[in-house]
């Protein structure tokens, strides 16, 4: 059953293929699969990036964005936090951050921030359930 979620950044006009690369390369070296995931996000800027959303497409799944409001509330959870993307974005960690909100209260890092020259993923896990 899928149960990790994709946390993506990405430059503009990032193509899928460069998404898809990084994830691919990412779920491999953690002995994961596509099959394992749940869901894709990003943050709200991104909501009509043409590669991410090809990408969503291409796992079928739907692409969830966030605020940098929302995602400000994982900053604590952060394993590295990017000055540039806070420029850009509000946000210090968007990869990190919108894997953790997409998995919900007490999700974990499952993967930590990895990144390519145009994208950054993270992949979170759900917390486990009391009792």
């Amino acid at each position: 059953m899928p149960s990790l979620f994709a946390g993506l950044g990405c430059q503009r006009h990032c193509p899928a293929s460069a998404l898809a690369a990084l994830l691919d390369t990412t779920l491999a070296r953690h002995g994961l699969t596509r099959a394992d995931l749940a869901g894709i996000g990003s943050i709200d800027l991104k909501a009509d990036e043409p590669g991410l959303l090809q990408l969503a497409s291409e796992l079928g799944l739907t692409l969830v964005v966030f605020s940098a409001e929302q995602l400000a509330a994982f900053e604590g959870q952060l394993t590295h936090r990017s000055a540039l993307a806070f420029a850009h974005t509000g946000c210090h960690g968007v990869a990190e951050s919108t894997a953790l909100a997409m998995a919900g209260k007490g999700a974990t890092l499952r993967v930590t921030r990895q990144k390519n020259a145009q994208a950054t993923l993270a992949l979170a896990q759900p917390g486990k359930n009391p009792g």
